[in-house]
């Protein structure tokens, strides 16, 4: 089955229509809608919308009719849209285009306050709401549930996994605001999850997690007391410093790799058989920054059996270069799809954006997905046609 896709969103093919939609994305040359079947929050310009320019979503809601039964103690947000139609049934009741669902799995700040004992928490104890955290029971059974969910009750291709994981520090929460200069080591520090679910876990996998727990609050506290402004080059090096000089800093990162690979197992475990699912592993530039996520690009590619992979950069060389990388950490068995953006701030002209599709398809990824339909300009997607015409 082939892999042309359109990463959309249900309020988009709402406004537009889906049969009209659907007709438009075939014209370009693409055989798939990759739906969000949940998300989180934003504020996003709409390019060519007739409702009105800038949006805000519901926050962290889903956009397909749930079961609760399928359910713990965490349950999905209905996304108000379903009141009024259901777009995932609408767009599976067509036979032109093959349907897959996009998850945003664990970024969810409306969910994360509702379940406070799930979400991951830092070395002080600090929630991040935005964060349900991959070790915590509830969260687990939550991530599963969904996934179970939407491939059981509608007749879907499959499911692609966002956020599977642990998301980083700095990630655009709103109105995220210090008065001091961030840079890499600190964000990493903070980034880390101490919650009770990852700490005792680690123990029993032979970590001090206690003291690591203890060792980074010192090190936060003592830096946010001092008048020091870490550059980029030093504090990128006491990171890696870090890794290599604290066992279990190194450890508890393993330990972090294999929550989520354990996650997406059960996953894949819980889902139609022969529903695919795909990981998107990290939207770190580069694709080999999402080990600090707890994706293991080799173990999750052995898990769920597709890596789906952004390969958001401004020139088609640093997409090939990012490829190259890739290869290098997936089992040769594991089947690679890339995401582009064909506009600013990632491939800017038409030319660059054709020269990345012809880089990706060389390089043996058949199967590409585009993001994101209702932010693009309409002479932007216009740009996907004529590259998959060019490439095919």
């Amino acid at each position: 089955m082939g892999y042309r896709a359109i990463y959309t969103y249900a309020w988009d093919l709402a406004e537009d229509g889906v049969a009209d939609c659907v007709a438009d994305f075939q014209r370009l040359g693409l055989d798939t809608v990759t739906i969000a079947g949940s998300y989180h929050a934003g504020k996003f310009l709409r390019p060519h919308s007739k409702a009105g320019k800038v949006f805000f979503p519901e926050d962290g809601t889903a956009y397909f009719r749930t079961a609760p039964a399928r359910y713990g103690a965490i349950k999905p947000i209905a996304n108000s849209l379903l009141s009024e139609r259901d777009v995932l049934d609408e767009l599976t009741a067509q036979d032109q285009m093959t349907v897959n669902v996009w998850l945003v799995l664990l970024h969810n700040t409306a969910l994360g306050m509702a379940h406070p004992d799930s979400v991951v928490r830092n070395a002080f104890g600090d929630p991040y709401y935005y964060n349900l955290c991959p070790s915590a029971p509830e969260a687990r059974a939550y991530g599963i549930g969904l996934a179970r969910d939407v491939t059981e009750s509608y007749p879907i291709a499959g499911i692609s996994l966002e956020a599977p994981g642990f998301t980083p520090y700095a990630h655009g929460y709103h109105h995220e605001f210090a008065l001091l200069r961030s840079n890499i080591w600190l964000e990493n520090l903070l980034g880390l999850c101490f919650c009770n679910h990852c700490v005792n876990a680690a123990e029993a996998c032979g970590v001090d997690a206690r003291r690591l727990k203890s060792q980074v609050a010192h090190d936060v506290e003592t830096y946010l007391s001092s008048d020091l402004d870490l550059p980029a080059d030093m504090a990128e090096a006491f990171w890696r410093a870090d890794i290599a000089a604290d066992g279990d800093l190194r450890r508890y990162l393993d330990f972090r790799n294999g929550i989520v690979t354990s996650l997406v197992t059960e996953i894949r475990a819980a889902v139609r058989a022969d529903a695919t699912v795909a990981v998107i592993p990290s939207v770190a530039r580069p694709t080999a920054g999402a080990w600090y996520e707890g994706s293991d690009l080799r173990a999750l590619g052995a898990a769920a059996g597709i890596i789906e992979a952004c390969f958001y950069e401004p020139l088609a060389m640093r997409v090939k270069a990012d490829l190259f990388d890739i290869r290098r950490r997936i089992d040769a068995g594991t089947r690679l799809r890339g995401i582009l953006r064909p506009s600013f701030p990632d491939l800017a002209s038409k030319a660059e954006f054709a020269a990345a599709v012809a880089a990706l398809r060389e390089g043996g990824v058949e199967d590409l997905a585009f993001y994101n339909y209702g932010h693009l300009r309409r002479a932007n997607l216009e740009w996907i046609g004529t590259a998959l015409k060019g490439t095919a």
